[in-house]
């Protein structure tokens, strides 16, 4: 019964969700379309940074230089000349083949020193970024990054170029559904929980860990190339290794291993410091606040917001046992 009550839930919130984003742009001016925008960029980007630590249980602190990789690979080609349809792929596919590469390190070191593995590698893309001028324009950026155009309708506006990055949500999520539900996402599960017992069974640890990365690289590497044609103007400061640990934080204050986490984390690392900013009264104050609320949060709930409902049914469960136990003791207390 539960179950049904449970699945029902979910779909009701997904339907109202799903007619939620669909429907607001419609009401919205363009800053709040442009702040939805941006929010479904960030689920993108951290749906990858949730692979890779919140299913295959890897340490990355090393994810917004492919967001950076990804943006200047779009932004390098279409000065170029270079279609953005063409930029896109090549952003992914470089991203891949880059998360590949810093999977290795993976199969050497865990925790806290893998963590300060990618930090280092987020720092030596960002300062190739400042520092490579006659490629990335270094501090000045690059600048009138055009949207792209589809079958000849034009997403410069910021309503159609909404709609197309919440389609390339929706697929993408679509994709990773299915991944984690494939033997791969139940290989990524054993590989988080536990990498000895998942290799006796079978399961490919260095393959797997090389890939949590490159996948996780190649969300991250899209999410850039759509904020590059969203801001129309890059430069390193966005990609620095502070937007990493945000990124970080929004799949832990989400639910790290929660397929929604990404969601409900972006929203409340992108959307709920912009609310706070305008709320009478709080304006002055909303970083201090939004800052105290995530270290309650975490103190609190350490794995993330989803983790409500589970807590709640452990919490019944527990009062159930000992409901039991108390019942079966006063049986035996009566018949004795």
């Amino acid at each position: 019964m539960n179950a049904i009550f449970n699945n029902k839930f979910a779909t009701l919130f997904t339907v109202l969700g799903a007619l939620l984003v669909l429907v607001a742009p419609q009401y919205l001016k363009n800053y709040g379309i442009y702040l939805l925008t941006y929010w479904l960029i960030f689920i993108i980007a951290t749906m990858g940074l949730n692979l890779t630590i919140g299913y295959a249980g890897q340490k990355s602190l090393g994810h917004a230089a492919f967001f950076g990789i990804g943006a200047y690979t779009v932004a390098i080609m279409m000065k170029a000349g270079i279609s953005f349809w063409l930029g896109l792929p090549a952003a992914a596919l470089l991203c891949f083949a880059i998360g590949l590469i810093l999977g290795f390190p993976a199969l050497r070191v865990q925790t806290i020193y893998l963590a300060f593995a990618t930090l280092g590698f987020n720092t030596a893309v960002w300062l190739v970024m400042r520092n490579e001028e006659w490629l990335t324009g270094g501090t000045f950026g690059i600048n009138n990054i055009a949207r792209p155009v589809i079958f000849g309708y034009s997403l410069e506006a910021n309503r159609p170029y909404y709609y197309f990055v919440l389609a390339v949500t929706l697929v993408l999520a679509g994709l990773l559904w299915g991944l984690l539900r494939s033997p791969w996402g139940k290989a990524f599960k054993a590989l988080r929980d536990n990498p000895i017992r998942a290799e006796s069974l079978g399961v490919d640890i260095r393959n797997y860990t090389l890939l949590s990365f490159a996948i996780g690289a190649v969300y991250a590497g899209v999410a850039g190339a759509l904020f590059a044609s969203l801001v129309q103007f890059i430069e390193p400061a966005p990609f620095a290794v502070g937007a990493s640990i945000m990124m970080y934080l929004m799949v832990v204050v989400g639910g790290a291993g929660y397929f929604l986490g990404p969601v409900i984390g972006a929203a409340v690392g992108v959307v709920l410091p912009e609310w706070l900013r305008d709320v009478p009264g709080v304006a002055n104050w909303y970083l201090p606040l939004f800052g105290a609320a995530v270290v309650l949060l975490m103190i609190w709930l350490p794995d993330g917001l989803l983790s409500i409902p589970d807590r709640i049914k452990a919490k019944r469960a527990a009062r159930a046992a000992s409901a039991a136990r108390t019942a079966a003791a006063s049986r035996i207390g009566a018949s004795s």
